[in-house]
């Protein structure tokens, strides 16, 4: 009886950390689903009035505003990456390409790609961060922009506002990257 209550002395600090994430991590999930629903309305409706070209305009231009605006509003660092980032602002930094890669072996290992999610409690610069990730698995309408063959004006367009593009040749199904949210945790 009291090794059980030693043990669950010791443990109880980690429980209560868990249960206090869950709030944070529930709040995450909500910002993505507005961010990522924001963001497909927009692309969806500049695909539709001016094609895959505008489409990309809108994404870059109007992508970052969406971010930072819900951001802003929520209380949270909001963006994306990938490991195959197409604008270089949006490289992965070495927690996010960790995830990444640990999203790549759990889609290898048969896992979902549509439910991957990770969040962790950082310190940075004495600083606690709560951090989280959502993957983005490649939808068939994402192939328009990230798949192997691309429209040749789409192409020519895409080469010249990201020289360094790496976001093409996707199929469907690919971690096309993530959604990425940090917020300072006050002590």
């Amino acid at each position: 009886m009291r090794r059980t209550l030693t043990v669950f002395l010791l443990m109880l600090p980690l429980l209560a950390r868990a249960g206090g994430e869950a709030p944070l991590q529930e709040q995450a999930r909500e910002v993505v689903r507005e961010f990522a629903g924001t963001l497909r309305e927009t692309l969806t409706r500049h695909l539709s009035a001016g094609g895959p070209v505008e489409a990309i305009e809108a994404c870059r231009l109007k992508a970052p505003a969406i971010a930072a605006g819900i951001g802003e509003k929520r209380g949270w660092e909001v963006g994306r990456t990938s490991l195959r980032t197409r604008n270089p602002a949006n490289d992965p930094d070495p927690w996010e390409r960790r995830v990444l890669e640990q999203f790549e072996a759990r889609k290898a290992a048969g896992e979902d790609p549509a439910r991957l999610e990770y969040h962790e409690v950082i310190e940075r610069q004495g600083r606690r961060l709560f951090r989280y990730m959502k993957a983005i698995p490649t939808a068939p309408l994402c192939l328009t922009c990230h798949g192997g063959s691309l429209a040749p004006e789409l192409a020519t367009r895409l080469d010249e506002l990201y020289p360094q593009d790496r976001a093409r040749g996707f199929s469907v199904g690919d971690l096309r990257g993530a959604f990425t949210l940090q917020r300072e945790l006050e002590d």
